[in-house]
């Protein structure tokens, strides 16, 4: 199945030609080229993440995932993800007595799994903003709230950029 994404980065002076490689210790999944399965969550990211110029830039790209860990539409897939996640984490805390960090993780799967057919990642968070959501969050009576998260924030993390073809510039915009 191949999937239209979407890429972000801060404005440039040149036009990509690739994605660029995500290598922050707090990314989500590792050293990966991330990509966003909605457009407006790549725009978000670009006004929130990408400001340093002033201006973000986003790809789209069609992405092979046949060969993509799908931990949000495949249940089989999340079952096994989930239980990976446990299984390293229980072995770091056993070894340690600390909580593994998403770092630690990341490195281990990176240093350790023999996943050599996976060539990415398709994995959601719940958004921590919920100001773009179009439904009121509940209202308790002790004024607390809570937002009924409807939508998911999806990204892919393809570890494999021969999956990624016609990556191309959609738009500039301002932050």
């Amino acid at each position: 199945m191949v999937r239209t994404m979407f890429h972000t980065q801060e404005n440039r002076d040149e036009e990509l030609i690739e994605p660029i490689i995500c290598l922050r210790d707090d990314a989500w999944l590792g050293e990966a080229y991330y990509f966003w399965y909605d457009e407006f969550d790549a725009h978000r990211w670009g006004k929130t993440s990408k400001k340093k110029t002033g201006r973000y830039e986003i790809y789209s790209a069609n992405i092979e995932c046949d060969n993509v860990l799908d931990t949000v539409f495949n249940e089989e897939h999340y079952l096994f993800w989930l239980k990976q996640i446990e299984k390293v984490a229980t072995k770091i805390v056993k070894q340690t007595g600390e909580k593994p960090t998403l770092k630690e993780i990341n490195d281990y799967f990176k240093d350790r799994a023999t996943w050599d057919e996976v060539d990415g990642i398709m994995f959601q968070d719940l958004p921590s903003n919920f100001n773009f959501l179009l439904v009121k969050p509940i209202e308790y009576r002790n004024n607390k709230k809570r937002a009924f998260i409807y939508r998911k924030r999806i990204q892919l993390a393809v570890y494999n950029l021969e999956i990624v073809d016609n990556f191309v510039l959609l738009t500039i915009e301002n932050c």
